[in-house]
């Protein structure tokens, strides 16, 4: 009985261990350190080398749940394809998906949100909708291209509603390094407000 206390003893010791010398996960919660796992991981990461060296974390700003807001969907029917503008001569086919409106410190805002031709023949992504947006904080604290925010048209409701959350946004990847070709937000999407939530401005060595 000594010796199955002693190995029991001496496996939790191992585990105990185990478990204080591995790193724990950068981020506040769970979309944080998923998008800052997926940064840090070389085979996937888009920043350079020299950057990812000295990778700790994306910077974001704090968590406020006031800035998790109902929005009302309205489709828009018989939307042209149109090629959407990006940081290089590549042209995206993309389409006007449907408009959203909602409330946000007490003032009504509508974004555009757009749907990549190219997912639509990706079964992975054919769900996926884009929606880009730029506010009063672009260009100082968060970057000047806008940020993204990614939903599913799965996530609109029967009664036509939406939940945008503005905590989990991200940049595109020119953000971090020009080589990748980036869709540039459209004016429309523009917001006068300042969403002070969400990913921040990513400061380059």
């Amino acid at each position: 009985m000594k010796k199955k206390h002693f190995i029991i003893a001496v496996i939790t010791i191992m585990i105990s261990c185990n478990s204080q010398g591995k790193r724990p996960l950068m981020g506040k919660t769970i979309y944080q350190q998923e998008l800052n796992a997926s940064y840090k991981d070389a085979s996937k990461s888009p920043l350079k080398k020299k950057d990812l060296k000295e990778f700790k974390g994306l910077d974001f700003f704090p968590i406020d749940t006031s800035f998790i807001v109902k929005a009302r969907f309205t489709k828009i029917k018989n939307a042209p394809i149109f090629k959407m503008a990006t940081t290089t001569n590549r042209k995206p086919l993309y389409k006007e998906y449907g408009l959203l409106n909602f409330t946000l410190n007490e003032k009504n805002h509508v974004l555009t949100i757009y749907q990549s031709q190219n997912d639509l023949e990706d079964e992975a992504y054919k769900d996926f909708l884009f929606l880009p947006f730029t506010d009063t904080t672009s260009g100082d604290e968060s970057y000047g291209g806008g940020r993204y925010m990614d939903v599913m048209t799965t996530d609109i409701t029967r009664d036509n509603t939406i939940v945008l959350n503005f905590n989990n946004t991200y940049n595109p990847y020119c953000a971090y390094n020009e080589k990748y070709s980036c869709p540039l937000t459209p004016r429309k999407n523009h917001l006068e407000i300042a969403i002070k939530v969400g990913i921040k401005a990513f400061k380059k060595l």
